[in-house]
C-alpha cells in the first residue's frame, strides 16, 4: 500500500488499485446526505441513525426528484439532510420535527410517480 498525490493505492496481483479511506464520521456523514441512501422496498426511506427530526421539507402528494431533500436530522450535533434516491411522490410522512427517531424507523414513503 502506497499513499500518493491522489489518495492511498493498494497493489494486488500485480496491479494497483486505488482506494479510499474513510474515518466513521465521515463515512457516516456521507450516508445520511444520500451519498449512500438506502431506498428499502415498496419507496420507504428509513433513519439511518438515531437522531432529532429538526424539518420536514416536503408534503403528501409532493413530486420529487432524486437526490431532493425530505427530512434534516440533527445526529452527532450536525444537521444532515435525508435526501431521495430517486424520483417519485411522496405518499406518506412517518416523523415531525421535534421528533427522536432511531436507527432504521421510517422517515418518509415514496412512490413511483405517474404518467
Amino acid at each position: 500500500m502506497t499513499r500518493g498525490t491522489d489518495g492511498w493505492k493498494v497493489q494486488c496481483a500485480g496491479r494497483w488499485w486505488p482506494v479510499a479511506v474513510l474515518d466513521e464520521r465521515t463515512r457516516q456523514v456521507r450516508e445520511l446526505t444520500g451519498q449512500r441512501a438506502k431506498h428499502a422496498a415498496g419507496g420507504l426511506i428509513k433513519a439511518p441513525m438515531p437522531g432529532l427530526v429538526l424539518r420536514v421539507e416536503v408534503e403528501v402528494g409532493q413530486r420529487v426528484e432524486q437526490g431532493a431533500g425530505l427530512v434534516v436530522l440533527e445526529a452527532m450535533k450536525m444537521e444532515n439532510e435525508i435526501k431521495t434516491p430517486g424520483p417519485g411522490v411522496v405518499q406518506a410522512i412517518h416523523v415531525a420535527a421535534g421528533q427522536a427517531v432511531e436507527k432504521g424507523m421510517p422517515l418518509v414513503a415514496v412512490g413511483e410517480q405517474e404518467g
